[in-house]
């Protein structure tokens, strides 16, 4: 059993660690009844919580059927790692960029290093990118500047995005409505919005990511959303160490309880558990060329 000291990382975002032995139970739990293979689209396993275990994290996730795991990278550091970890687990994926909140501090130099990581044959996808107005850890100009032209470089290398949306809905949707955008594959990561916003972004081809928020008692809203929205557009993740689904919310994250997520999204639109995971699997496959 792990310590029970409590942390809050850089992104403001408070939880406990893990108390392994629980959650693993219930995962066990879990896959008594359905065997399906599924995918944890956005997880963060290079973040220091996962210094002291992540090879047993990378285990616990294969042996509770996850296929892949997609790691993603917030600045150029972390890309950097990323890479590395989908070079040593080969059920590891990379996605590499930067994060609004690292946003201060880019220059071409950086941009050459991403474009340069970015051909690496286990890169599937260019992120996270994107806004966010609720922190304001960089300028929002210089947020906006940093977005674009990182949207302009997945156009270019011909890679999905995955775009981090937090309080900057509807500057977002305009980004992705204009026209020298139109075309690029992505995904709204860990989505907050209406069902409204989440249309207009699967009309421009965008699929929609559901994370541990979806498990919370007090996500009606959202669960909402999720079941207006098609199943042919629903990605899963943890965006692990953080936002621990229920019932282990307050604990540390793993890509294992992405089975959690899943089964909630099954939950709340009134099907099977397997058809949700195999559909999200699908999905997920054809945004990042994964085979």
């Amino acid at each position: 059993m792990l310590a029970s000291r409590s942390y809050e990382d850089s992104r403001g975002f408070f939880y406990l660690p893990l108390y392994v032995e629980s959650c693993w139970g219930g995962m066990m739990a879990i896959l008594e009844e359905d065997k399906s293979q599924i995918i944890d689209t956005h997880a963060h396993l290079d973040d220091e919580k996962f210094h002291e275990d992540r090879e047993d994290v990378v285990t616990r996730a294969k042996e509770t059927g996850l296929k892949y795991i997609i790691n993603v990278g917030c600045d150029l550091s972390s890309s950097r790692k990323v890479m590395a970890l989908a070079e040593e687990f080969s059920m590891v994926y990379a996605a590499i960029g930067i994060h609004p909140h690292d946003a201060q501090g880019v220059n071409e130099g950086v941009f050459r290093e991403l474009k340069e990581l970015s051909k690496h044959n286990k890169v599937v996808a260019f992120g996270e990118i994107g806004l966010d107005y609720h922190y304001d850890f960089s300028p929002r100009e210089l947020q906006r500047e940093v977005f674009l032209s990182q949207l302009d470089l997945g156009k270019e290398l011909d890679l999905p995005v995955i775009i981090h949306d937090r309080e900057a809905h509807g500057d977002i949707t305009e980004v992705l409505k204009s026209k020298c955008y139109r075309g690029i594959r992505g995904v709204l990561h860990c989505f907050s919005g209406s069902y409204e916003m989440a249309k207009e972004c699967m009309n421009l081809g965008y699929y929609i990511s559901f994370a541990g928020p979806i498990t919370f008692t007090n996500s009606r809203r959202l669960q909402e959303v999720a079941s207006k929205v098609p199943l042919d557009f629903i990605l899963a993740e943890t965006d692990s160490p953080y936002l621990t689904p229920e019932p282990y919310r307050g604990k540390r994250n793993e890509p294992m309880n992405v089975r959690l997520v899943v089964e909630k999204i099954a939950e709340i639109k009134g099907l099977p558990y397997q058809a949700v995971a195999e559909k999200t699997l699908e999905n997920a496959k054809t945004l990042f060329g994964l085979s």
